[in-house]
């Protein structure tokens, strides 16, 4: 059996960024140290195939310069899948679409791996078809709560046959590197864990699993396929492994057939340690996988390493030899050349709208890409005809619409009245769960200024303002205004649209009312509290932003529940303000509740369009095109971009083809 050889060496030294320098993993050679990390997408059939949209989506990132591509998890046995269109290797039917997969990723300069996985007791009957089943009868609530069943010794052993015969599916279809799931608290997480592994026959023993499961996909793989194992550093709950026991159960285990340690964090029950929120460190996983670099294999590590800078500190700095990128790489496949390059990179912001729609068995988007996941449509090709057009609003979707227009090779013009780019959404930059939000913004302004868009600011459009401007189109992206309840005592002083407070960048009060419990309300109530301010959060909603997912809230729901300062009334609705107290109504009756500080009122927005009748009169002909909030489409920045990507390709296609855009 092979062993393992020099570890982390790099093939060649040469001068340059460390993160461009190639690693070898036992057989596979890396062109250098950016890995596009196992993540799920939700863009295979019902059945686990893999599909068109899934190989455009990976050789998209292999084209972008990571080194090795990674598919998501792929599920061993049908009982171990967690999602409706998650990839497969269950079956000998998977090989031609896995094959496939790796064929278009070779011919983009790139390796290719598979990580093998069974979700256990997270795998849900209502996804899979069949009861979970685990180590343990311990259900996992964060994932649906079905009580799974425990597996026989010898069912066990059958398991085990099962990683093996994906691996051998990997080997057959030309993969080059096969990573075994040993983290997020799957099945092997499962058996390591003194949480949920309480059995008493052989594989009570925490390694036992894992050192069988290792010897039999290094058995499948030979010695041309490197394999190596993903693992948490540590489960981030009270009761499961802490950092020193994981650390002595994988300097235990069977390191001599395996290539490299890639390093995580978190299981279910601490979600946040998996998909790291936005206000936490960029890199923060970086201390915890410099240990493993003692035990003598090449180490990788994720989690939040969203800038070359970040990327470069932990290569050159000894604490990882290889970087994983999911998110990073989702919001730009081609972060790893502009990294090497220095050139403009779209940035994640953390937001994990991609992470939470993936429940919802829909494929996974990106915020701040639209194509993600679309890459099957192809770029927008440029039109031989060109156009003039004017975008009226600086907020996401007037910004995305520009950069996009001029990259076709449109001349475009950016008319905002307010002293600032960025809108709704750079207001929401203010607030400490959002640090990363402003960099969306800051990429986009630097590329319109790269592409020679003209963006004037302080420019309260008027029809005398239009009428000054010849344009073939026009992209009405004037955002929208808060609306407030018609209730006495709603235009009081002290009250405020949360947008229009602030705007006004008003000090944290000492206490303050935030009527409102969707997404906006209960982030600024959440900013508030932070800053010491005592809130009481009243929201018609049964539950705290129940417009955004799991992942989006995972920090800001139990801190405003924990925080002893913040009070919440929900299903609750205000009947009538005055200066010093709240006509509440709550299940049916009405009571006033003594408050001070100002009042906060989230109540959504309404389309500002009193521009439209003056674009419309100047009758362009490409047209008139209305997106963002401005279009009634909904705040969420996703919304907003996917909207800006579809407009200019209208008008794009409307221009080539000389006729009238809708």
């Amino acid at each position: 059996m092979r062993r393992k050889g020099a570890v982390g060496a790099a093939i060649t030294s040469g001068d340059g960024p460390a993160v461009g320098q190639p690693l070898a993993l036992g057989p596979a050679r890396l062109r250098n140290r950016f890995v596009s990390a196992p993540m799920e997408r939700n863009y295979c059939e019902i059945d686990g195939t893999v599909t068109h949209r899934y190989i455009e989506y990976l050789t998209r990132r292999a084209r972008g310069g990571a080194a090795l591509v990674f598919a998501e998890a792929a599920y061993v046995r049908a009982d171990g899948r967690g999602r409706l269109r998650q990839m497969g290797v269950d079956v000998d039917a998977r090989i031609p679409g896995v094959a496939r997969l790796a064929a278009a990723v070779h011919a983009e300069g790139a390796l290719f791996g598979v990580e093998l996985n069974h979700g256990g007791r997270t795998a849900q009957g209502a996804v899979s078809g069949f009861r979970p089943v685990a180590p343990s009868p311990m259900p996992c609530l964060p994932a649906g709560g079905e009580m799974p069943r425990e597996l026989a010794t010898a069912e066990v052993h059958e398991l085990v046959e099962a990683y093996a015969e994906g691996a051998r599916r990997c080997r057959e279809a030309d993969v080059d590197v096969i990573s075994i799931h040993g983290a997020h608290g799957y099945l092997v997480h499962q058996f390591l864990s003194p949480a949920f592994n309480l059995r008493t026959d052989e594989f009570a023993g925490p390694l036992r699993f894992l050192g069988l499961v290792i010897e039999a996909v290094r058995q499948q793989a030979g010695t041309d396929v490197a394999v190596g194992l993903r693992l948490s550093a540590h489960e981030g709950f009270e009761g499961g492994l802490t950092t020193e026991h994981t650390f002595e159960l994988i300097s235990r285990t069977r390191l001599d057939l395996l290539d490299f340690l890639d390093v995580s964090a978190g299981s279910y029950e601490a979600g946040q340690w998996i998909i790291q929120p936005g206000e936490w460190e960029r890199g923060l996983l970086a201390p915890y996988a410099e240990r493993y670099r003692a035990l003598g294999l090449p180490v990788g590590v994720a989690g939040r390493i969203s800038t070359p800078e970040s990327a470069e500190a932990i290569v050159a700095g000894g604490r990882a030899d290889f970087v994983s990128l999911a998110r990073t790489l989702h919001a730009d496949p081609d972060f790893p050349r502009h990294a090497l390059t220095g050139g403009l990179y779209r940035p994640c912001i953390a937001c994990n709208h991609c992470i939470d729609q993936l429940g919802t068995g829909e494929p996974i988007p990106c915020s701040v890409n639209p194509l993600a996941g679309r890459e099957y449509l192809g770029a927008p090709s440029a039109p031989s005809k060109k156009a003039s057009v004017v975008v009226i609003g600086a907020g996401p979707a007037g910004l995305e619409a520009a950069r996009q227009l001029a990259q076709q090779g449109q001349s475009v013009q950016v008319l905002e009245r307010a002293g600032h780019v960025g809108g709704q959404f750079a207001l929401a930059g203010r607030l400490h769960a959002y640090p990363e939000y402003h960099r969306i913004l800051r990429w986009c302004t630097a590329e319109l200024d790269r592409l020679g868009v003209t963006v004037r600011t302080s420019v309260p459009v008027t029809a005398e303002v239009l009428a000054q401007h010849e344009a073939d189109a026009i992209v009405l992206a004037t955002g929208g205004t808060g609306r407030m309840p018609d209730i006495p005592g709603v235009r009081l002083p002290h009250v405020f649209d949360v947008r229009h407070w602030l705007a006004l960048d008003e000090d944290v009060p000492h206490a303050c009312v935030v009527w409102g419990a969707d997404r906006e309300g209960v982030a600024v109530a959440d900013h508030l509290a932070a800053g010491g301010a005592e809130v009481l959060l009243i929201g018609s909603q049964p539950s705290l932003a129940p417009d955004v997912g799991r992942r989006a809230k995972i920090l800001m729901v139990p801190r405003l529940t924990g925080n002893p300062k913040v009070r919440i009334l929900r299903a609750s609705a205000i009947s009538s303000i005055e200066p010093d107290r709240l006509l509440v109504r709550s299940d049916g009756h009405e009571e006033w509740q003594p408050v001070s500080g100002p009042l906060l009122i989230s109540h959504g927005v309404a389309p500002r369009t009193d521009l439209l009748a003056a674009c419309g009169a100047r009758r362009p002909r490409l047209g008139v095109h209305v997106i963002g909030d401005a279009g009634g489409s909904g705040g969420s920045i996703h919304q907003c971009f996917l909207a800006a990507e579809e407009v200019a390709r209208t008008i794009g296609q409307a221009c080539d083809a000389g006729e009238h855009a809708p």
